[in-house]
């Protein structure tokens, strides 16, 4: 057990590591092409700080344990929205958003949580519904670059070979780091006799958020607050779209029946209630504290099923 427990530790901190240099030298390469700081945050930094899920669902596919995968994304989606910006909420003090979400990309976000929700009550994922997911994150993309407007303003990075090969490294570790991420989970999930759904929705899913945790946080510090709830947006839109997709592509995906009876519901209301937040342009330290809260109760919840 504690053999499984370190590789699982020290595999998750390589993929942690590494989806910080993807970030780091993707989000420069961002800025030296004049892309504005919110379009950033919800493209590059979003992908960016996907990457663990992404990585590690196709590998969970390839082991044979793909009740991980929506595991991961429904646990990973609600964690963004009740931890990240709960704790971004709490150190920033509020968060100030000077635009209005919902002119394109809460709607998108609500959207991509509903249709994730239907498609899904049938217990599977077909590959129509795969390609329907893609095409929609292709929309979403296509349409956060044409509504950028460069920011004359923000100065431009010069991007060299080091941000290349950063950027790369970080690919090849992101892969390795998620391989022996989900390894070890399989040998803690068997020896404990914790289901592997259980601890996606929790562990996994709160280890594969902390890039987002760390990133918000530090974006809300600096009072870049349209990056800090860009990601959260971006990263959600993310999850539902590539991560279910693209490991269904690999292999057919197992739906647990817990995930369908509470897990996406507590994802599309916690959805709704982020929506609901922003219409006065201000998420306040209260309602992060909310937040918070909620994600106590979703922990509970999930242990108490156990």
């Amino acid at each position: 057990m504690i053999t499984y427990i370190a590789i699982s530790a020290v595999s998750l901190a390589v993929l942690l590591l590494a989806s910080d240099w993807f970030i780091e030298s993707a989000e420069k390469i961002g800025l030296s092409f004049g892309i504005s700081p919110f379009v950033i945050g919800v493209t590059i930094v979003a992908f960016g700080t996907s990457l663990p899920e992404l990585a590690a669902s196709i590998a969970s596919v390839y082991s044979g344990t793909s009740e991980i995968v929506v595991g991961n994304v429904v646990g990973s989606n609600i964690t963004n929205i009740l931890l990240v910006l709960g704790l971004t909420c709490m150190v920033g003090k509020s968060i100030n958003l000077d635009f209005d979400l919902w002119d394109v990309d809460m709607p998108l976000l609500l959207g991509s949580s509903f249709l994730m929700y239907f498609i899904l009550q049938d217990g599977q994922l077909a590959l129509i519904e795969s390609l329907l997911f893609l095409a929609a994150l292709v929309g979403f993309l296509i349409n956060s670059v044409a509504s950028s407007v460069p920011d004359e303003d923000v100065e431009r990075p010069t991007v060299g070979p080091k941000d290349i090969a950063k950027l790369i490294a970080g690919g090849v570790l992101v892969y390795f780091g998620a391989k022996y991420t989900i390894y070890g989970i399989e040998g803690v999930s068997m020896i404990a006799g914790i289901s592997p759904e259980v601890i996606s929705l929790t562990f996994v899913a709160l280890g594969t958020s902390l890039p987002e945790v760390v990133v918000s946080i530090a974006a809300a510090k600096r009072g870049k607050h349209a990056i800090a709830v860009g990601n959260v947006l971006g990263s959600n839109i993310f999850n539902t779209y590539a991560v279910m997709a693209i490991p269904s592509l690999l292999g057919e995906l197992y739906i647990p029946e817990n995930v369908i009876s509470f897990g996406l519901p507590f994802m599309v209301a916690m959805t709704v209630m982020f929506g609901a937040m922003t219409f006065s342009r201000k998420i306040c330290k209260w309602e992060g504290f909310l937040l918070l809260i909620f994600y106590a109760y979703y922990l509970a919840q999930q242990f108490c099923n156990v």
